[in-house]
């Protein structure tokens, strides 16, 4: 008997359907991936199944009963936990606080600690965790941070544990750490509901795949009987060949002059000695391992954080950035990693974070000129494809690679000279990737300078003119065209000195 059965999901949000035709089923102890397209219904069928969400038609059984659990407490109480991409705890508190959040054991009517910290080192130690659980929260990195929120989950007998997406912000060491602790679960008899647009993670840990489309589900397999590129097609409903070739088979682009050169850059210590040029016309990709100081090196290039040390040139002249405001007024724009934190507001509309950075220019005597960020709106919708019920829409209703679409295009309002993209196809499906890192091709086709960090070789290798590899905060190589492969990128990565001097163009 399954422990979770789904069918004939149906739910609409203002008379535009989310779910058509949806299913799910999950047995006990087994490890089932949803797949999807960012929009064909994956967190609405999630937030359904957990509770944040009712359904409008279709049956939900869970263990057998029949269930409509009227919000997430209850689903928990039922036995199904959530752990989703931003981590629902609270930094500030302890580990073990945040282990009994809401249920601290209590002794003669108060707190009992001791148990507390005890039950709270038991639960992490199933998982091979042995940390001060008496430490906030905020101590640790996020691979412990996500080993609390599931010694969380199990710790209230879950027997169902949802991950949406849990491995965005982990890196290679980290993820195997939490396979094993899915293997653990799988082997005690807890199921798993695996979200992932990283298909590797896919094979590597889940039984079966659920896959979406649409609204609808279309398909239930091993994943032992589907080929990578099956999974795919079926998640698009179309062949990703003609994106892939025209990102792989596109020559590269004719540089032009030096926009930005960077010398030297230091900040603390994760960036000790960065040099860096990147060119009108051309996309420059960081490249490096976590903790590398890709990120550090785009947020000193935008003005959010200054450099110790070092020196940066703008069309050949000195300039020292202050705060992101002044990179603005030079034609930066900057696509930050955390779209959740760092770039949407989830309660404004479409309209409104859209054209955020361009209000300024869109007031006269201080008042927005409506028709004039309808027509912005209006056009960079087309341009870029969003998915949207209205203009007025919130954004957070939006899928992933809808915003990251959104947030792109605050940015080309903007008519930048120089963008800066950090992870810009994170946390989206394989076809909003496709057709972002195909726009930003042709942006710098049209004369644009790109800079992008991505933690995805095969990213850098198909879009890149250029690659400019960090190790310990160093810029160690620059490769050019004809240079740039998988071997070459992950050499510089392992090597501790420079093997070139300054960048050239």
């Amino acid at each position: 008997m399954a422990l979770v059965a789904m069918h004939g999901i149906r739910k609409a949000f203002n008379a535009v359907p989310a779910l058509v035709d949806a299913s799910l089923e999950i047995e006990p102890g087994e490890v089932m991936a949803l797949v999807g397209q960012n929009g064909a219904g994956k967190s609405t069928m999630i937030k359904i199944l957990t509770g944040a969400y009712r359904r409008d038609e279709g049956t939900l059984t869970f263990d057998g009963r029949p269930v409509d659990f009227p919000n997430p407490g209850a689903a928990q109480d039922a036995g199904i936990s959530t752990i989703y991409q931003e981590i629902n705890l609270v930094p500030h508190r302890s580990v073990a606080e945040n282990v009994f959040l809401g249920r601290e054991p209590t002794r003669l009517g108060f707190i009992d600690w001791r148990r507390m910290n005890r039950e709270a080192e038991a639960a992490l130690a199933r998982f091979n965790v042995s940390v001060d659980v008496q430490a906030p929260l905020s101590t640790f990195n996020a691979a412990t941070r996500q080993m609390v929120a599931i010694a969380r989950a199990v710790s209230r007998k879950a027997r169902l544990v949802v991950m949406d997406e849990s491995t965005s912000s982990l890196d290679e060491r980290e993820v195997a750490t939490l396979f094993d602790t899915i293997r653990t679960l799988k082997r005690d008899g807890v199921s798993v509901l695996f979200v992932s647009h990283r298909l590797d993670e896919l094979y590597a840990v889940c039984d079966r795949v659920t896959i979406m489309r649409d609204g609808a589900t279309i398909g239930v397999h091993p994943m032992s009987a589907i080929t990578k590129m099956d999974l795919v097609t079926a998640m698009l409903g179309r062949a990703l060949a003609a994106a892939e070739h025209r990102l792989h088979d596109a020559p590269p682009h004719k540089a032009g002059a030096p926009i930005v050169e960077a010398a030297g850059l230091a900040r603390g210590r994760r960036l000790r000695d960065v040099d860096l040029a990147v060119h009108s016309g051309e996309v420059v990709a960081l490249a490096g391992l976590l903790g590398s100081g890709r990120t550090e090196t785009a947020r000193v290039l935008f003005g959010a954080d200054r450099p110790e040390a070092g020196s940066l040139k703008l069309d050949g002249r000195d300039v020292a950035f202050g705060e992101p405001s002044e990179a603005i007024e030079a034609g930066f724009g900057f696509l930050s990693e955390d779209r959740k934190i760092e770039g949407i507001i989830p309660d404004m509309s479409v309209a409104e974070n859209l054209t955020l950075a361009l209000m300024p220019r869109l007031a006269k005597a201080g008042v927005i000129d409506r028709a004039a960020q309808r027509e912005v709106v209006n056009r960079f919708i087309r341009r870029l494809g969003i998915k949207l019920a209205s203009p007025d829409q919130k954004i957070r209703e939006l899928s992933g690679g809808n915003q990251q679409k959104v947030l792109l295009a605050r940015w080309l309002a903007m008519n930048p000279r120089l963008l800066i993209v950090d992870e810009p196809t994170r946390g989206i499906d394989v076809g909003a990737k496709a057709d972002v890192l195909t726009m930003i091709r042709e942006l710098a086709g049209a004369g644009l300078g790109v800079v992008m960090v991505s933690s995805e070789l095969e990213e850098i290798i198909s879009l890149a003119d250029r690659v400019t590899v960090l190790s310990d905060g160093r810029s160690v190589r620059d490769l050019h065209a004809g240079e740039i492969d998988e071997t070459s990128i992950m050499a510089a990565m392992a090597s501790d000195v420079p093997t070139t001097g300054a960048p050239h163009g």
